[in-house]
């Protein structure tokens, strides 16, 4: 039995202070986090907020589950078809390519998307990269669902860079 990367629900904007504990309790944990600018009254500043808001990934065996539901801040295990959702490695390796890219993702649940075509980027810091276009109004978005999680992952990035895949 190997580790495996497992989804957990944390409280609300917990997010950074959970990945802390998780270390000090001798977890691994994995938050992905991007650069964003925010606005206040006087000034504009550049923070790292999760990317995926209340959830966190540990790589643990699936038997030490409970010991880190009593990690002060995490909410549930996230479950897929009936067990703990896993993170898949391609998964994974997705996220940290679209953070690489350091282009600014969005992302939804499933349930927020309307079906698209399935399309690949072509060109780019995000060449190789399937998932779905969806063009509401005026922007064009390309967006990978992380089935496992119920996550999606969206991207602004020009339709002429992607190619429809049938």
């Amino acid at each position: 039995m190997e580790k495996e990367w497992f989804v957990f629900y944390t409280k609300s904007r917990w997010e950074k202070k959970i990945e802390g504990y998780l270390r000090d309790f001798g977890f691994e944990p994995y938050l992905p986090l991007q650069k964003v600018l925010r606005q206040w009254s006087d000034r504009k500043k550049k923070v790292e907020v999760p990317l995926f808001n209340s959830y966190i990934f540990v790589h643990e065996y699936e038997h030490k589950i409970p010991e880190v539901l009593k990690v002060p801040g995490i909410s549930w295990n996230i479950r897929h078809n009936g067990k703990p959702a896993v993170l898949r490695q391609n998964e994974l390796d997705t996220i940290r390519r679209f953070l690489e890219s350091g282009l600014l993702i969005e992302t939804t649940s499933v349930a927020d998307l309307d079906p698209g075509d399935r399309v690949k980027v072509i060109d780019g810091p995000l060449r190789g990269a399937t998932g779905y276009f969806t063009g509401p109004y005026n922007e064009e978005k390309f967006y990978v669902v992380l089935e496992t999680i119920d996550q999606v992952m969206r991207v602004s990035i020009n339709k002429t860079l992607l190619e429809k895949v049938e």
